[in-house]
């Protein structure tokens, strides 16, 4: 009878574990709050060390509230234990976060080898090249997506990018047409035309960026690349209102600040030419006084028009 009994216990207790386990797992699922997830999630993990569903939600639940790291451990024991292609995706996302580039480029890479239908795999392999600065892999990665899924205008707009990078400077604007073309909206308007103001087509691109202001007002950055537009092609009052619209979104913006005071000096309106100026010094130098244009390496203008601006810097420096 003891002998018995002994073979009863052996047999209910692991069934007994199992329920409890499985019946944690399913609260686990419904449970909204990500740190009660996780607590539900660790008890099934304590009761079946091998559930390896619940370390992959327990990794998802972690990467939600933040806790790449922690993510990453649960998602490697996964891959340890039987790689799959979501797992290697979704640690490659973890990874991503934490700005560890390579280690995601491996993940992606892996999943989409284990999964060649895994296309957020490849477009998220395509975009990771794309920082590391792998442009011609890229492009050939995004391409091979645009291939799979031909209507989704990001794939262009972050091909175009990679084609700009390296100089292909028609490749890269036929992308970011098609990008409008597929969806005429005020980002891809945006997008194409602080592309052309790179490549100084500066009507073209003031055309695209008013398109974009009409389908949203509220982009600070169309408002000041317009009104650098408008400065190039002689606009100079209506550059002074878009400076100044920039400036209401954001009172430190010292690059609008600096495109006032030379729209400003365009006009021979001296007075405000040298106040605007001087706002934007104080922001930019809040404890000395600027004595070379270096100084001024952090802004648009030394970047994108160094001469333009130095020869405007030397007149705004002069006055009284």
């Amino acid at each position: 009878m003891k002998k018995l009994l002994s073979t009863l216990l052996i047999v209910i207790f692991p069934l007994l574990t199992f329920g409890q386990a499985n019946k944690l797992y399913r609260k686990a699922m419904r449970a909204t709050d990500l740190n009660e997830k996780i607590k539900l999630l660790t008890q099934v993990i304590d009761l079946e060390p091998k559930n390896l569903d619940a370390y992959f939600h327990r990794g998802i639940a972690k990467n939600d509230l933040g806790d790449y790291r922690g993510a990453i451990v649960d998602y490697s024991k996964i891959i340890v234990e039987e790689p799959d292609a979501d797992t290697y995706f979704n640690r490659g996302n973890s990874r991503y976060s934490l700005k560890d580039f390579t280690s995601a480029k491996e993940d992606y890479a892996k999943a989409f080898m284990l999964d060649k239908n895994f296309i957020d795999a490849l477009y998220s392999l395509a975009c990771v090249k794309l920082d590391l600065e792998e442009y011609e892999n890229a492009i050939k990665d995004f391409t091979d997506v645009i291939k799979q899924v031909p209507d989704n205008y990001n794939t262009y707009i972050l091909r175009a990018s990679a084609y700009k990078a390296l100089e292909q400077f028609t490749n890269a604007l036929s992308d970011y047409s098609m990008a409008i073309l597929i969806e005429s909206n005020a980002d891809n308007y945006f997008n194409r035309g602080v592309f052309l103001m790179d490549i100084k087509y500066y009507q073209d691109a003031n055309a695209d960026l008013t398109k974009s202001l009409r389908l949203n007002k509220n982009n600070a950055f169309a408002h000041f690349y317009r009104g650098a537009s408008n400065l190039f092609i002689g606009k100079f009052n209506a550059a002074t209102s878009d400076f100044s619209e920039a400036i209401k979104f954001d009172t430190l913006d010292f690059d609008a600040y600096l495109g006032l005071a030379m729209a400003h000096l365009k006009v021979n309106d001296t007075i405000k030419a040298k106040l605007n100026f001087n706002k934007a010094n104080a922001i930019l130098f809040p404890s000395k006084k600027a004595s070379t244009i270096e100084q001024y390496n952090n802004t648009y203008w030394f970047h994108n028009q160094y001469f333009y601006f130095n020869n405007a810097i030397n007149t705004l420096v002069k006055l009284e």
